[in-house]
């Protein structure tokens, strides 16, 4: 993550049918296409739901509720999220109705759960919603875009203060609801797509591999509403990658609306008029950061790009270093990563870091590792060819070098972690800097080391860069673990890229040997692994 991978905005070609674009073509629509925003920015109030009744299984009529609608794709033959659970999805109250009709603008989505009469919560600014206290972890999402913080390790250093009253309201309810984590996700997507059946067409036709994904993001940001500098950074991203699914302003509040409809059933046993109205704030604020920063990226930046693939070097049977070419400038920084949709998989999308800084001729590198089951990896390396076009999300993440220091830096890498690592080193060469640059790059065995020769001529060419391979099965120590041969490393800032596992090792190691946690870089672990293959 990206967080949360919900939909495309596919111009309306997605589903049934065709795709948003031919293979080798450039497709004949463009992202000017795009729906237009709406004039307000600010979302729509969502009126609490209150507790909910004891069988909230049928409607009052005591009709069968319909089950969710399948559209936005051909049938994959795997069960629908909506499918899996075999409970009734409450029918929206006849308030609900009435205000699905209304302008996107002034629409306010209305839960069926008995209740008192709602009270309209207008949206508030993210300071005043939350007090002072720090407070990611996606560990109910994923382990990596889910910890909301650029550096997570800044989080870790912050000091602890008292959890404000609202936090402490939310926190109770996912404790409540983490036991049955998955049927909390399987309802929310019944109830979103059976109250509000054209939201989806906007998520892929398989559901299971990105159905939490939303979910998870939503509760990750809930759950760390006290944190408020490193959780707003977290949710401008969301918001800003969030344009390339096609989420506008109106559609926050059918979202927010399903989320808490899902938490009063599932933490029946402590929810109250109290914790609904905590809910509805911290979801208000939420959603009105994502939607403000995604209406100044509007103004800036495309939705997403199309490139085009202009060479395809396999290396290994199941890693490719592929370049593109994007349509129009694509700015990002060195150590970034975007996401990736492929003709093949519309709508699905996965993260990939840059392997290189930025070039003159604008071309843009990724090394693809095609793993078991993944969708978009094997695509990638074994179907894309020169020609094909794909799309890219904007750049995000904060592992990026500080020029204002002369820190040197520590650059553990590990498979194809390695390629935001070259970036790196590239960029520091580029600006001129001395300052000493010590790469490790991880391997299983010497045949994983696939770009250990590109490495080894940057050596060559810069005298303050020093490269070491450290192979698994030759040293018998996993890649966190040799660093610790070496040092001292209290001048150096630390860069850690490769899987999950590796960088919580690799952050631990670096504490051990004496790294302050504000001076360890990566991306989220949680977020890598909701990115998914």
């Amino acid at each position: 993550m990206d967080a949360p991978t919900t939909t495309s905005a596919d111009n309306g070609t997605s589903g049934g049918g065709g795709g948003w674009f031919t293979p080798r073509k450039k497709p004949t629509t463009t992202p000017d296409s795009e729906p237009a925003a709406p004039e307000g920015r600010r979302p729509a109030a969502i009126r609490p739901v209150g507790r909910p009744a004891p069988a909230p299984e049928t409607p009052a009529d005591g009709t069968a509720v319909p089950p969710a609608p399948t559209t936005g794709g051909a049938s994959t033959g795997e069960p629908e999220q909506a499918r899996a659970p075999q409970e009734a999805i409450p029918a929206p109250s006849p308030l609900a109705a009435q205000h699905a009709s209304a302008p996107a603008a002034a629409s306010v989505a209305a839960a069926s759960s008995a209740g008192p009469a709602p009270t309209t919560l207008t949206p508030a600014p993210f300071a005043s919603t939350a007090p002072s206290a720090p407070g990611p972890d996606e560990t109910w999402v994923s382990a990596q875009r889910p910890t909301p913080a650029s550096n997570p390790g800044q989080a870790a250093s912050a000091p602890a203060q008292e959890a404000s009253p609202d936090a402490v309201l939310v926190r109770r309810a996912m404790a409540e609801v983490a036991p049955v984590a998955e049927k909390v996700t399987s309802y929310f997507y019944a109830l979103l797509f059976v109250r509000y059946p054209d939201l989806r067409p906007m998520f892929p036709p398989a559901m299971d591999t990105q159905r939490d994904r939303l979910l998870k993001a939503l509760l990750t940001a809930a759950e760390h509403i006290d944190n408020k500098e490193v959780l707003v950074d977290y949710l401008q991203n969301l918001g800003r990658g969030h344009r390339k699914y096609g989420t506008r302003a109106e559609h926050y509040p059918a979202v927010g609306e399903c989320l808490i409809g899902a938490l009063s059933k599932y933490a029946a046993g402590v929810w109250n008029e109290e914790m609904e109205a905590a809910w509805i704030r911290t979801y208000t604020t939420i959603s009105q950061v994502m939607i403000d920063a995604a209406a100044t990226d509007e103004l800036r930046a495309p939705a997403w790009w199309y490139a085009e693939v202009v060479t395809h070097d396999l290396r290994t049977p199941d890693v490719a270093v592929i370049t593109v070419r994007p349509d129009q400038p694509y700015p990002f920084l060195a150590g970034q990563y975007t996401s990736v949709e492929t003709p093949w998989w519309p709508r699905i999308w996965r993260h990939y870091s840059f392997a290189a800084a930025p070039r003159s001729d604008g071309l843009l590198s990724f090394h693809v590792k095609a793993v078991p089951a993944g969708w978009v990896s094997n695509a990638l390396v074994h179907r894309a060819r020169p020609g094909d076009i794909i799309r890219l999300g904007p750049p995000a993440g904060a592992m990026t070098v500080d020029h204002t220091t002369e820190s040197g830096l520590l650059c553990v890498g590990g498979g194809t972690g390695i390629a935001p690592i070259k970036a790196l080193v590239e960029d520091v060469a580029e600006h001129g800097d001395r300052r000493s640059v010590e790469v490790f790059y991880g391997a299983r065995t010497d045949h994983d080391l696939y770009d250990i020769d590109t490495m080894l001529r940057l050596q060559q060419s810069h005298p303050w860069l020093s490269v070491r391979a450290i192979i698994d099965q030759q040293a018998h120590q996993q890649l966190p673990d040799a660093i610790r041969a070496y040092g001292p490393w209290d001048e150096f800032d630390a860069y850690l890229s490769g899987p999950p596992g590796m960088i919580r090792s690799g952050v631990d190691a670096l504490r051990d040997v004496g790294i302050p946690s504000d001076r360890i870089r990566h991306d989220s672990v949680e977020e890598l692994v909701a990115a998914g293959p």
